[in-house]
């Protein structure tokens, strides 16, 4: 089968590779569509844990190819997604509900192969039938509102919290629609791109601001109490020291975004005692699949709009390399037709 394989840091290409037979327990998914994440970037950047060489892609969607011994409740030709974690289900973080700290952790396309092929195979526990209804596309978007929704819960928003959001890509767009739906009353985004932040104020967001008129629109004038609520989802370092600037008294910070495995920050800790703030960070998904699905299968949140290019695998890798335009939101590869 044809497979994007990242065999070094900076070093991909799309070659052939053996077709991903399942094991006991496992079904093998021939791939519709497949999501490019952050994550995949700081992949290909050597920046991530992931081993090479190594197929990544971890957001997806596609049909029932063939049934590993073992599984029952499937058929060749269903429409399905899958949630691409591989917790081991027996260490002490697996055992307390905190399966995403697995001490076993792995995931398709960050520890082993993932869906940047025409193939992959799949635990059958992790499997969700999608209905019609549900296009390929959306389908393949459910993993990342997965990880939106573990966020969600980690933040345990209080209704009426002031909220104030870095980044309104992709997922800073899930964000947006999650937050407005949980209770957030003031819901200001911050972006460099003013289509990003237009599309944000359509969907909930209540000010959209530019990053470089961040000290005009929010100096202590405006916001003298800071706010309830700061969520970075750019995964930028100077970025995430700006946001700490904005925490007010007894505020929540989140950390969304993904940075380099070596990036550093700076944090006051005085005033992280003495404005007893929570500082969060939220690690892919946490048994959030399923919930997600119903979310997204029911119109709670939409994800359509956000898929803004179609790439076929030779024209990732390009897009892997960068560079990658700030008008994009969510870019998927369209692997069969």
């Amino acid at each position: 089968m044809k497979a994007l394989v990242i065999e070094e840091p900076y070093k991909a290409i799309v070659k052939e590779v053996p077709y991903p037979s399942p094991s006991f327990g496992e079904v093998t998914i021939k791939v519709k569509h497949t999501g490019i994440c952050g994550t995949d970037i700081h992949i290909f950047k050597g920046e991530f844990v992931s081993p090479y060489p190594i197929i990544p892609g971890h957001e997806f969607s596609g049909v029932i190819h063939e049934v590993g011994e073992g599984v029952t409740g499937f058929v060749k030709g269903e429409r399905v997604t899958a949630d691409p974690s591989l917790f081991c289900g027996e260490c002490e973080f697996c055992l307390t509900h905190r399966g995403n700290q697995c001490e076993n952790w792995g995931a398709l396309g960050n520890t082993t192969d993932g869906s940047m092929a025409e193939y992959v195979k799949v635990p059958a526990r992790n499997v969700v039938k999608i209905p019609d209804s549900l296009s390929f596309e959306e389908a393949a978007f459910i993993e990342p509102m997965a990880c939106v929704v573990h966020a969600m819960n980690r933040l345990d928003l209080q209704v009426g919290d002031r909220v104030l959001l870095f980044g309104a890509g992709a997922m800073g767009q899930q964000l947006v629609q999650s937050l407005k739906m949980a209770g957030a009353s003031e819901l200001v985004v911050v972006d460099i791109d003013q289509a990003k932040l237009n599309m944000a104020l359509e969907w909930g967001a209540t000010k959209g601001v530019l990053s470089q008129e961040t000290q005009k629109h929010l100096n202590k004038d405006t916001y003298p109490n800071g706010f309830d609520v700061v969520v970075d989802a750019t995964g930028i370092p100077a970025v995430i020291e700006t946001a700490f600037g904005y925490l007010g008294k007894a505020a929540k910070y989140l950390q969304f975004g993904v940075t380099p495995q070596d990036a550093k920050v700076t944090l006051d800790p005085f005033k992280l005692y003495n404005h007893d703030w929570t500082i969060l960070g939220s690690m892919a998904i946490n048994y959030t699949f399923l919930p997600a699905y119903h979310w997204v299968k029911e119109g709670r949140i939409q994800l359509g709009h956000l898929i803004s290019d179609q790439l076929s695998l030779e024209e990732a890798i390009d897009f892997l390399k960068g560079p990658r335009s700030s008008s994009q939101f969510k870019v998927q590869v369209q692997i069969d037709k």
